[in-house]
């Protein structure tokens, strides 16, 4: 890059900027991105420093405390993002329009996830990272219990919210409980004469009396009485805390699309959510600048929280390698091939215009979370049409998880290889299938896959037990695969938008053949008032008149043409 200055002499000097200068230019217009990688930086210097003097409970809480007032104020903003965003991007489609790029999204996350899985399949098979001396090793934990069935039921039920203010706190969940399993029994209880005297006559036909070993008589009636013969789990479908995305999005997009069918009717409500949406973006870049803050905070207080970190790392390392391997091979090879064979442009400038997201993604470990950074890269830097990022990111944050799914398929055949068990071929396949669909199920919330482990565990019949070992680690992983998944829907929104560059261009030229009727019908009514006013007033305003009516004429003239 070269800079032209002018001297006083009459010719000009050609000077080219040092290296410096240029790394410091794009420090400064990239100033967030730089500030947030700092952040992370300083997380782990901090941590690790830290970790030396063996800081309390408390200590560790108010480290934490900052991070824990970022994750507090981008909850906060989730919600209203979520509704603006989707109602904004439907409204600026016809129905038929948002139903094929919701397809064709929804095409490519099952594609791509399916994809991740079998990649970790492989990958785990190859490095064979699980020893069965490991599990000797390694802490086991009381896991709770989930039942692949209910699972399914309670992503059903969520879809379809019975009370949509209630699903902006709570959604509905299969919580289990131990109850008592009894029986009925007969026992014989002893009376004595005053108690048979209180008893009416049919309930005296029931007492019996016998003689005891040492001659007294002895009376007694006969019970039925409930014995306690073991315990049960049983599922009580509940509402508890946690925002229902999935049935706020089903609403969303189910309301947008009769808002736009709706037409000028509509128009008011339709501007409403285009302005809110403007209003949260400016929001959520606020509360971004105070990020690099919180995500070295959170990485800190988490480094601070581990037990034994050189121990985890030493036993669970060939299983964070195995998993790290193949969210990088998804994330660097499979994801840009895709990207670079369907739209033939760059994937790797994409990617690195997406840095921002990515690394508030590791940093906050929620997809949901790095929504608004998400917004702004493919917006502002990638320039992905908002028709298309407003509609198909929020789906995505919330469906489409390469990552979770990946490590859900290493993390299970890692416990089969653990506990020394051959899987078949079936249970392979089972593995894969159900990783897939049981990611869609995971909320876009940090940690949600380890829960989401059970039913695939559960599914290929492994010991679903074995999942609590790995939660040592699951905090770092949980980072980098939240970040695979944002990389994710960011090609997906720009694979959608290629496909549907045919959809988008006529809805240009209807936008633009509607504005320029407009625009005619308001050079007609002023042509009109124009006339009519010099019927009023011939004499006086004549001239005035004549010559407004000439310009508005010329005006129209040049719009027409």
């Amino acid at each position: 890059m070269a800079d032209v200055e002018s001297g006083p002499t009459s010719h000009s000097i050609l000077t080219v900027k040092p290296w410096y200068m240029k790394v410091l230019d794009w420090c400064r217009l990239n100033l967030l991105l730089v500030l947030t990688v700092l952040g992370v930086l300083l997380g782990i210097i901090l941590g690790l420093s830290i970790r030396a003097a063996d800081p309390s409970d408390r200590a560790i809480m108010l480290i934490g405390f900052p991070g824990a007032l970022l994750m507090t104020m981008l909850k906060m903003l989730i919600l209203p993002l979520i509704i603006s965003s989707l109602i904004s991007g439907l409204g600026s489609l016809d129905a038929k329009s948002s139903g094929k790029m919701g397809s064709r999204a929804l095409a490519y996350y099952f594609l791509t996830t399916i994809m991740a899985a079998i990649l970790g399949i492989i990958l785990v098979v190859v490095i064979h990272p699980g020893n069965p001396d490991l599990k000797e090793d390694l802490e086991d934990e009381e896991q709770p219990k989930v039942d692949p069935l209910d699972a399914f039921l309670d992503l059903i039920r969520n879809f379809f919210p019975s009370n949509i203010v209630q699903a902006c706190f709570q959604q509905v969940k299969t919580v289990y409980k131990l109850r008592n399993i009894t029986e009925d029994q007969i026992v014989n209880k002893t009376i004595n004469a005053t108690e048979i005297a209180n008893l009416t006559e049919n309930e005296q036909k029931g007492v019996y009396y016998v003689e005891s070993m040492e001659g007294e008589n002895i009376s007694y009636v006969q019970e039925t009485v409930k014995v306690v013969v073991g315990q049960e789990d049983y599922g009580e479908v509940l509402w508890v805390d946690g925002m229902n995305v999935l049935g706020i999005i089903i609403f969303t997009i189910w309301f947008g699309i009769i808002m736009t069918k709706t037409g000028k009717k509509a128009q008011i409500m339709m501007d409403f959510f285009f302005a809110l949406n403007e209003i949260i973006m400016k929001m959520v870049l606020m509360v971004m600048w105070y990020s690099p803050v919180g995500i070295m905070s959170l990485i800190a207080a988490k480094l601070l929280e581990m037990d034994d970190l050189a121990g985890v790392l030493s036993q669970l390392g060939l299983y964070m390698l195995t998993v790290l391997v193949g969210l990088f091979i998804h994330g660097l090879v499979v994801l840009p091939l895709l990207f670079f064979a369907i739209t033939r442009r760059n994937p790797y400038t994409y990617l690195v215009n997406m840095l921002w997201a990515l690394i508030t993604a590791l940093g906050t470990a929620s997809s949901a979370g790095t929504l608004p950074v998400t917004f702004s890269c493919l917006e502002e830097i990638n320039k992905v049409d908002k028709r298309v990022t407003r509609f198909v990111i929020p789906i995505g944050a919330t469906v489409n998880m390469d990552g979770t799914a990946l490590y859900e398929a290493v993390a299970a055949i890692f416990i089969a290889q653990m506990n020394g068990m051959e899987l078949s071929a079936g249970q392979i396949v089972t593995i894969s299938l159900t990783a897939t669909l049981a990611s869609v199920g995971a909320a876009s919330i940090p940690s949600a896959g380890l829960v989401t482990m059970f039913i695939v565990l559960q599914a290929a019949g492994l010991p679903a037990e074995d999942v609590t070992l790995l939660w040592t680690v699951d905090w770092l992983l949980d980072r980098f695969r939240t970040s695979i998944n944002v990389l994710g829907d960011s090609y997906g929104a720009g694979i959608v938008e290629h496909l549907s560059r045919d959809e988008l261009k006529k809805a240009d030229a209807l936008d633009a053949e509607m504005n320029a009727g407009k625009h005619v019908d308001e050079m007609t009514n002023e042509i009109g008032d124009a006339e009519e006013m010099q019927k009023l007033n011939p004499s006086g305003s004549k001239a005035n008149s004549q010559d407004k009516l000439n310009d508005t004429k010329a005006k129209d003239t040049e719009s027409v043409i």
